[in-house]
């Protein structure tokens, strides 16, 4: 990256001169300002650097968008230009909108590149072993097209038109591939017509994101073309739509029940997805047979309480129309349910009809009648198939799962069964509260190794619970001090506790930072953890001791540049339990590991001292994810993210 002038350094050696000016010179006669431009003088009286501090800023996004351009990362390069698009959109918007279509030409050709090698691996993998298990990487044409949409509303358009193009030549492909292959394209699974095709599963993606940073209304101009059929993606949105904005919610819900009613094709699990909206909105059962498809969300939806009774009566109509149809000879089914899947749907929601719509009650208990013969004894056994209650029904607390777990103690065949048993046994304790019995089952476990590692989950489970919900210090600082976890997992779980701490007790609070500090450089010097640590005991001194902050700056960007794999947005606590027969990781993210937030503290305070150490990085992601903190904490406006634009 170029050097640049410490200007504001040398503004303050100008202004210095101006005050040396003699006290005898007459002051010119100043005229009588307009009202606007004595706001804009105020301004400047205020703050006469900023505009300096502004050119700054944006030379450096400028420097880091055109250097992005030979990152060797891809992933990089499309996300660096895309990004200072975002930061420089209020000041330059021309230049933004050059980077925004750099940014997805870049994104483009890594999309491209990563579906190669994944299929090359892909291929491999079955060839090898019958089966393949590929961990996808990120959509970068995604991420773009989130950025531009915020800011232009035809620029996001324009790129979700070529996504659905490209996803469009990318089908043609795969069925030309199945007929050179001799295969009709019958031959290969059906698609599910409750699952949102291409271009609207990217188009409710998008509005997904959007409201997740709380731009409800244009979320809505995005979703709105794909809010036109019940799928689950659909549904999904405007549960989540909901807590936002419950009026526009509810009447595109009341459209789609609607639209079911009149829709031929409607089925069984067209009435199962719509009533998730108004009594399950975190979790989604389908039926196909007597298999059941569960998909879990945001587990903090819940249901609407406040549902208007025309609204509910509307569902209830629509949905006794659908399943009171009538069914189809098996042959000629062409249902995406079968016979023994609209029995399921019929008897999962039938307690629902018989509170909210009895009158229609008796029609469906008769038609669920005549399905019986079609559905196996177990699948209509609810005690058997949880399915038919998931998410209606209190599960039954009288059941004793830790026992039913060691059951199958007797017929384990070695140490390693057990264990495996012991494991599930001590989960299920956990979950019922019982912290004295899961200790007992850990100690019963014969592998050393697997003790370790359960105990370890369960302390950082533990740790967790205490700092996001009960902000309990004492535990926190007895779990850090005496848990089974890792140096990261206590470093954080010490920086937690003094940021519970700073408030209150501000000596104490850095006392325990310096413990978090100690552990920290206990890890090794080329692994990124030790880095996150180091970052977040910086973070808790921005409020803390400034001074101290700035220090630990200059040895976190040492150890960053000793840490090839940091870079900068890996925020997250990773837990991991493998046993013989399963693996069960869990990765928790955490703020206070973010270089970013660090780095727009500090150029708030000192923006030549931030902008020296960002270039003393010499990894490209930490770099380009400091120098883009420094910019937006700079040209970001007072009153909180910069406005976006008005849609075109």
């Amino acid at each position: 990256m170029p050097n640049f002038p410490r200007t504001l350094l040398a503004a303050l050696c100008l202004a210095a001169a101006g005050l040396n000016t003699p006290a005898q010179t007459p002051a010119p006669k100043q005229a009588k300002k307009s009202p606007a431009k004595t706001a804009t003088a105020t301004a400047a009286e205020v703050d006469p650097l900023a505009e300096i501090r502004r050119t700054t800023a944006i030379s450096l996004v400028n420097s880091l968008a055109d250097e992005a351009r030979d990152f060797t990362s891809p992933v990089l390069r499309a996300r660096v230009q895309a990004r200072a698009a975002d930061v420089l959109w209020e000041s330059d918007r021309e230049r933004a909108l050059s980077l925004f279509r750099r940014a997805w030409d870049a994104a483009e050709a890594a999309d491209d590149e990563q579906e190669r090698r994944e299929e090359e691996e892909k291929r491999r993998q079955e060839a090898e072993r019958g089966y393949f298990a590929i961990r996808r990487g990120p959509n970068l044409r995604s991420e773009v097209v989130r950025l531009a949409a915020k800011r232009d509303r035809a620029l996001g358009e324009e790129f979700l038109a070529r996504m659905d193009e490209a996803a469009k030549e990318k089908l043609e492909r795969e069925e030309s591939a199945l007929k050179n292959a001799e295969r009709k394209p019958a031959d290969a699974a059906r698609s599910d017509p409750h699952e949102a095709p291409p271009a609207a599963r990217q188009r409710l993606a998008l509005a997904r994101q959007l409201l997740q940073d709380g731009d409800a209304e244009r979320a809505l101009q995005f979703a709105d073309p794909a809010l036109t059929t019940t799928t689950m993606e659909a549904i999904e949105f405007l549960s989540r739509l909901r807590p936002h904005t419950p009026k526009a919610a509810d009447e595109r819900f009341a459209a789609l029940v609607a639209r079911a009613a009149q829709d031929p094709s409607s089925d069984a699990n067209t009435v199962s997805l719509l009533s998730s909206y108004l009594f399950t909105p975190s979790m989604y059962i389908t039926f196909q047979g007597t298999g059941a498809n569960s998909n879990h969300f945001d587990s903090t939806l819940v249901a609407p309480p406040d549902a208007a009774p025309a609204l509910r009566a509307a569902f209830f109509s629509s949905a006794a129309a659908i399943l009171l149809r009538p069914t189809p000879p098996p042959d000629q089914d062409r249902t995406t349910t079968g016979r023994a899947g609209t029995y399921l749907v019929i008897a999962r929601l039938l307690p629902l009809f018989e509170q909210h719509s009895p009158e229609r009650a008796a029609a469906l208990r008769q038609k669920l009648a005549s399905l019986v013969p079609d559905t196996p004894e177990d699948a209509r056994d609810p005690r058997r198939n949880s399915a038919l209650t998931r998410g209606l029904v209190p599960e039954d607390t009288s059941r004793d799962r830790v026992q039913e777990a060691l059951e199958r103690l007797k017929t384990a065949k070695d140490s390693a069964e057990r264990d495996a048993v012991y494991s599930d046994a001590v989960f299920n304790a956990v979950s019922r509260d019982d912290d004295s019995r899961a200790a007992e089952l850990i100690d019963k476990i014969e592998d050393q190794d697997l003790r370790r590692q359960l105990r370890n989950f369960l302390d950082f489970q533990t740790l967790d619970e205490a700092v996001r919900r009960r902000k309990d210090v004492q535990e926190i600082l007895r779990l850090a001090r005496s848990g089974e976890l890792t140096s990261v997992q206590r470093a954080w779980a010490l920086t937690e506790a003094a940021r519970l701490l700073a408030k209150a007790e501000p000596g104490r609070a850095i006392e325990v930072l310096d413990e978090a500090a100690a552990e920290a450089r206990k890890i090794d010097a080329a692994a990124p953890e030790r880095v996150r640590a180091l970052i977040a005991v910086a973070t808790q001194h921005a409020v803390l001791d400034r001074a101290r902050m700035w220090e630990l700056m200059s040895e976190i960007v040492k150890a960053a540049n000793a840490a090839a794999d940091f870079t900068g947005e890996d925020a997250y606590i990773l837990v991991s339990l493998r046993t013989k027969f399963s693996s069960n990781t869990r990765s928790t993210s955490v703020e206070s590991f973010n270089l970013a937030s660090l780095f727009e503290a500090s150029a708030r305070e000192d923006l030549d001292r931030a902008v020296d150490l960002a270039r003393g990085l010499k990894n490209e992601h930490p770099r380009a994810a400091a120098t883009l903190a420094i910019a937006r904490a700079v040209l970001r406006k007072p009153d909180g993210p910069a406005r976006r634009a008005d849609a075109r």
